[in-house]
C-alpha cells in the first residue's frame, strides 16, 4: 500500500483502499508517550545530581524540579540538617523550573565520599522515599531534622517558649519543668536582643510517655507563663507567630509547606521573628546604599553589611549579604526572606578567605517589589538578627553524662550559682546519656573566670564537662550592653517568687 494522501473534499472520502474520516485526518498527532516526557527527563517529582568528579575540593549538588514556594529553603534546610557547608551556590527559578547548584563539603572541609550520604541526600531533597539510616563518623544515626522532630512529636510533647530574656531564665525553666514531674528529652534555645525562643521536647518522669492530660498541660503552661513573664505579644502581621499571649505553648510543631513537621532551628527563627528581636536595643547602624563597604581590617571586616538595590528592568530588588562565613549562614538568611513572605527569583552565594557575598533577587509573594525605606529597612534589620541569633561569643561548655531526672535543672542551676548566663543551648539524648551544649557568659560582663570553671567541674564530678572558647565572630551590632545590676536582681526576685507558685 501506498503513502496515505492528505487531501480531502469530504467528510469522508477514499484515499487509496481505506476509507478516512475528517477527524481522523486533521486531528493533530499525539505520542502518548508525551505525557510522560518531562518525568521521564528530569525525574517524578525532583532530579539531584551528586557531582564529586568536577571539583577536587568540593561536591556539587545539582537540583532541578519543578518550583514550588519554599523550595530553596526546604533544599537548603536538607543540606544543612546534615551539616554540609555552602561555599557557592546559584539559584535560577523563573518561569515556574527551579534549577539550583550547591559547592558543599562535609563539616571537616571535605568532599563526599560516603555512598550512603550522596544517596540520603538524594532522598533528602527528593522527598521520594523515608531516608534510610547513615552511620557518621561518630558512630550515631544521621536522619533529617525533619524524621527527627516527626518522631519526637509522637513519642513526646512538643514545647514552645518566648518571652523577654533575663539572667539565669533558661535555669528557671529548667527547674519549673523538673518541679513539674516532666524529664526533657531535647531542648534548644536562643537567645539575642533580650529575647528568648525555646523550643524543647518533653515526657512525664514516671512513665517516659508523651503528656496529653489537658488539664495538666495547662497547669505546665501557666507555670511556665509565669516564670517567663512574658511582657510582649507575637506581632500580627508576622508570618510564624503561633505563641499565645502566654509565651508558652504545649503542642507538636505546626507543619511545613511540605507537610513534615517544621524544623527546630527553623522554627526558633519564627518564634525570634514573631518576638521582634530585629528591633531589639541592639541594631546597629543600618546601610541601605547602593555601593558595597569595604573590607579593610579586622573591625571593618566583623561588620554584617547587608545592602538593598533596585533591578527596575526586571522588576526585582536586589539584596545582598556581606559578612563572615558560618556554617548554616545561607540557611539562617533565607530563613529571614521566607519568614518575610520573599520569593527568590535568583541568587549566587561565594564564599572566599572566611567572608562570604550573598546576592538575593527577590519579589514579595503578591509580586512588589521593595518600594519605601521603611520596608528596606525592616529586611536589613531582620537580616541582620537572623546572622546573629546562632553567633555566640565566649564560653561553650559541653557536658556529658548519664540521664537522670532532674539532671538539666541541676547542671543550669549550678551555672546559674556560679554567676554564668546561658545565652544558647543545645541538649539532646542519646539512648541513657545526655549531652548538654552551653554557650556561656559572666552576668556581671566580665570575662568568665576559668577557675570557676574548674570548681564547677569538680562539684558535678562525675558529668565529663569540655570548655571551649569560641572564636567565632561577634558583629558590631552584637556588642551590646552587659547585663546590668537591676537585671540581676529581677532576675533573683522572680526566682524567689516562683518557688512560692503552686501546682494545680
Amino acid at each position: 500500500m501506498g503513502p496515505r494522501e492528505t487531501t480531502i473534499a469530504s467528510p469522508q472520502k477514499k484515499i487509496g483502499y481505506e476509507f478516512v474520516s475528517m477527524k481522523e485526518v486533521c486531528w493533530p498527532y499525539f505520542d502518548p508517550e508525551f505525557e510522560n516526557l518531562n518525568e521521564r527527563i528530569h525525574g517524578p517529582s525532583c532530579r539531584v545530581c551528586i557531582d564529586n568528579e568536577s571539583f577536587k575540593d568540593c561536591t556539587v549538588v545539582k537540583v532541578d524540579c519543578v518550583n514550588r514556594q519554599d523550595l530553596l529553603l526546604q533544599v537548603v534546610q536538607a543540606l544543612s540538617d546534615m551539616d554540609l557547608s555552602i561555599s557557592k551556590s546559584y539559584v535560577s527559578s523563573d518561569a515556574g523550573w527551579f534549577m539550583d547548584v550547591f559547592h558543599v563539603t562535609n563539616r571537616h572541609g571535605n568532599k563526599l565520599t560516603d555512598e550512603k550520604v550522596i544517596n540520603y541526600i538524594r532522598q533528602a531533597i527528593g522527598a521520594r522515599r523515608e531516608p534510610q539510616e547513615v552511620k557518621t563518623g561518630n558512630n550515631r544515626k544521621a536522619m533529617s531534622k525533619s524524621t527527627e522532630t516527626e518522631n519526637l512529636n509522637d513519642e513526646h510533647t512538643a514545647i514552645e517558649l518566648s518571652g523577654t530574656d533575663r539572667p539565669g531564665l533558661f535555669s528557671e525553666i529548667s527547674a519549673a519543668l523538673a518541679d513539674l514531674r516532666c524529664n526533657v528529652i531535647e531542648a534548644h534555645a536562643w537567645s539575642h536582643n533580650e529575647r528568648l525562643a525555646c523550643v524543647a521536647y518533653i515526657s512525664d518522669q514516671l512513665t517516659h510517655s508523651r503528656i496529653d492530660d489537658p488539664r495538666r498541660l495547662a497547669t505546665i503552661e501557666d507555670h511556665l507563663s509565669t516564670v517567663l513573664q512574658a511582657t510582649t505579644n507575637p506581632a500580627p502581621d508576622c508570618p510564624g507567630a503561633h505563641i499565645d499571649q502566654k509565651g508558652v505553648k504545649t503542642a507538636g510543631l505546626p507543619g511545613g509547606g511540605n507537610g513534615t513537621t517544621t524544623n527546630v532551628e527553623r522554627r526558633l527563627h519564627q518564634l525570634m521573628f514573631a518576638g521582634r528581636d530585629f528591633d531589639g536595643p541592639s541594631a546597629g547602624t543600618l546601610s541601605l546604599s547602593s555601593s558595597s563597604s569595604s573590607i579593610d581590617g579586622e573591625e571593618e571586616g566583623r561588620k554584617i553589611n547587608v545592602l538593598i538595590e533596585g533591578c527596575n528592568e526586571k522588576g526585582y530588588s536586589v539584596v545582598t549579604v556581606e559578612c563572615k562565613d558560618r556554617p548554616k549562614l545561607m540557611f539562617d538568611t533565607v530563613c529571614a526572606l521566607t519568614d518575610m513572605q520573599y520569593m527568590v527569583f535568583h541568587a549566587s552565594i561565594s564564599s572566599h578567605a572566611g567572608y562570604t557575598f550573598q546576592e538575593y533577587y527577590i519579589r514579595h509573594v503578591d509580586g512588589c517589589t521593595l518600594n519605601t525605606g521603611s520596608e528596606k529597612e525592616r529586611l536589613v534589620k531582620c537580616l541582620e538578627a537572623a546572622i546573629e541569633r546562632r553567633v555566640c561569643e565566649g564560653l561553650r561548655l559541653k557536658l556529658r553524662g548519664h540521664n537522670r531526672a532532674g539532671l538539666l535543672s541541676d547542671i543550669t542551676r549550678v551555672l546559674r550559682e556560679n554567676g554564668l548566663a546561658v545565652v544558647r543551648a543545645d541538649v539532646e539524648t542519646r539512648g541513657e546519656d545526655v549531652v548538654n551544649a552551653f554557650y556561656v557568659r559572666d552576668m556581671s560582663g566580665n570575662k568568665v573566670d576559668m577557675e570557676t570553671v574548674e570548681s564547677m567541674r569538680r562539684e558535678m564530678e562525675p558529668i565529663d564537662l569540655e570548655v571551649k572558647n569560641e572564636s567565632s565572630y561577634l558583629p558590631n551590632s552584637l556588642e551590646r550592653s552587659r547585663f546590668s545590676l537591676a537585671d540581676i536582681l529581677r532576675s533573683q526576685l522572680a526566682r524567689f517568687s516562683h518557688n512560692f507558685i503552686s501546682i494545680r
